[in-house]
Formats: structure tokens, C-alpha cells, sequence
């Protein structure tokens, strides 16, 4: 009986300090503004996701530098699962070709949890716009003298990419209109200012039902299931304009495997959580769950694809 106590007593002291070293807290570090797209998935994610792993999920906004500043604050946190980085495919897989110089370096700095959801590209027009589909689009461009303007939230952002895709695979002459976010943007669409936008479905889900503006294609392999009735770009002879503005979970590196296969467990349950799961459908974006290996493929197959876009076309950052 006492041999049994003291083994006990042992045993309980030797678990002490895993236990404590278990963070009571997750902070997830957003690139972007509060309300913005990855904000909002964020947000959906966090008190589910918080349950699944048995601690409180805070999100934490560091908007800035194309994504530097969030970068720069994980990849100096505790690899421990306490601090993860939630950021979409641009400061993942596009600022290392826009950028002379990065603070941060994803091979060094950050390892792989999981893909946490797709966001491809919808091609949108104004309603008055004669158009019926991209195909009408690209056409309507090739016979105008003046290239047709066409507005990104930004210069190296994917629906910047996504417009030069769609001149160098349907030669449509078109000229790229920078902005400084996609409210701009789509606002200056309306007002007719520019003739189209590449943007993701959640941004533009709401001005479609709305009557606000007219859907002509997806820069996808497959349609979307919230606009099932648009067709493919690649359905309308148009191949090439392949863009996903994928986001996903870090965490910094030298996080212990056993760590990073938790969370990873914990974010799959969360996005299999129904309630979960219909919000970000429901909202236009598709849950995506991967595993570590399968992000770090895909994050350096975007990153290869679009450097060599980015080199073909000289773009360099504002």
C-alpha cells in the first residue's frame, strides 16, 4: 500500500510539469483587419476550436506590411501551440517574390497545422454590363480600341494575378487598376468606373444576391456550390486562370510534431462540426482540412507558380 502511494506520488510529480507547460490560451494571430474575410473565418472557427483543444482561443489582429507584422509576431512566440499564425495565400506564398527582403522566411520560421479553407476567384461585372458570361467579357476587350479596365485589391494580390492569367491565357486587353483593398474596388465596379474584378466568393456573395453585380465566371477546376449556375472559366474556353486564395494555420517552428498533430486534430473536428462547417458555406467559403505535409506542398506549389508569373510580368510591390 505504501510502495503503491509513493509510486503514485511519483508519478504525479513527474506529470507536474507537462501539465503546466500545457498553454491555458491560443492566441491566433490574423494578418488582417477585424471584420475582414480572414477575420470572419477566424472568428467562426475560434470558440469551437477552442473546445476541441480545452483552452481559450483569442484572436488577435496585426494588420500591416502585407502580412509582416502577424508573421514577425509568431515566428518569435513559444513553439509550444500557445501563438498560431491564420493568413491567407499572399504572405504564405506570394510576398517572397514580391518583396526584395521578408522579415520572415516560411521554410525557416513557421511550420504546417492544416489548410483551413478555399476561396477561388469569381470574375464580377455591373449589372449593366452586356456581358452574360467571361467569354462575352473577353470578347467585348479584344474589340475595343482603349484596353478595358479591370480593378484588384492590390498590386501582387491574387485577384491582381488572377487578371493577368486572364489576358495572357484569352488575350484580352486589359488594364490592371490597383487598389488599396477590394471595398474600393467593388464600389468603384458599381459605380462604373472599371468594367470588372477578380474577388473571393464571401466578398461577393452578398452584392450578387443583392442585384449589386453580375456573375460571369470562376478561376476554378470546378464550380462553386453557393453559384452552381456560373460556369468554369476553363467551361467557357478560357484555361490557365487558376487562383485560390487559400488560407491556413501556422505555427512557429520548432512546435514539437506531437503539438502541431494536435492542432491539427483539433481543426479538422472543428470544421467537421456542422453548425461550423454550414456558417462558412453559408458565407461562400469551402472547408478545406489538409495535413501538415499537405499544406507545405501546396504552399510551395502557389509559391513556385506565382513567382514565375510575378518574374514573367515584373510586378513589384507598391
Amino acid at each position: 500500500m505504501i510502495k503503491h502511494l509513493l509510486l503514485t506520488a511519483a508519478l504525479a510529480l513527474a506529470l507536474a510539469p507537462a501539465v503546466n507547460a500545457q498553454p491555458k490560451t491560443t492566441r491566433i494571430v490574423v494578418s488582417f483587419t477585424s471584420g475582414g474575410p480572414v477575420d470572419s473565418v477566424a472568428r467562426t472557427l475560434s470558440e469551437q476550436l477552442g473546445k476541441e483543444l480545452g483552452r481559450t482561443v483569442i484572436i488577435d489582429n496585426k494588420p500591416g506590411a502585407n502580412g509582416a507584422i502577424g508573421a514577425v509576431d509568431v515566428m518569435k512566440s513559444a513553439p509550444d501551440g500557445s501563438t498560431l499564425w491564420f493568413t491567407s495565400v499572399g504572405a504564405a506564398a506570394i510576398n517572397s517574390s514580391l518583396y526584395d527582403k521578408l522579415p520572415y522566411d516560411m521554410q525557416r520560421d513557421f511550420a504546417p497545422v492544416s489548410l483551413v479553407v478555399n476561396n477561388v476567384e469569381l470574375l464580377v461585372t455591373q449589372q449593366s454590363n452586356p456581358a452574360k458570361d467571361a467569354a462575352e467579357f473577353v470578347s467585348a476587350t479584344r474589340k475595343r480600341t482603349e484596353p478595358t479596365a479591370m480593378g484588384s485589391s492590390g498590386t501582387g494580390s491574387i485577384p491582381h494575378l488572377a487578371i493577368e492569367q486572364l489576358s495572357d491565357s484569352s488575350g484580352a486587353k486589359l488594364l490592371h487598376v490597383p487598389y488599396k483593398g477590394a471595398a474600393p474596388a467593388i464600389t468603384d465596379l458599381m459605380g462604373g468606373q472599371i468594367s470588372g474584378f477578380f474577388g473571393d466568393v464571401p466578398g461577393l456573395l452578398g452584392h450578387l444576391q443583392g442585384g449589386r453585380l453580375k456573375a460571369l465566371g470562376v478561376a476554378s477546376s470546378k464550380r462553386h456550390p453557393s453559384l452552381p449556375d456560373v460556369k468554369t472559366l476553363e467551361e467557357q474556353g478560357i484555361k490557365g486562370v487558376d487562383t485560390n486564395n487559400w488560407y491556413a494555420l501556422y505555427a512557429p517552428a520548432k512546435t514539437p510534431p506531437e503539438v502541431i498533430e494536435a492542432l491539427n486534430k483539433a481543426l479538422r473536428n472543428t470544421l467537421a462540426t456542422p453548425a461550423v462547417r454550414d456558417k462558412l458555406l453559408k458565407a461562400g467559403t469551402e472547408p478545406a482540412p489538409s495535413t501538415p505535409q499537405e499544406l507545405a506542398a501546396i504552399q510551395k506549389r502557389d509559391t513556385e507558380k506565382w513567382a514565375k508569373l510575378i518574374r514573367a510580368k515584373n510586378i513589384k510591390a507598391d
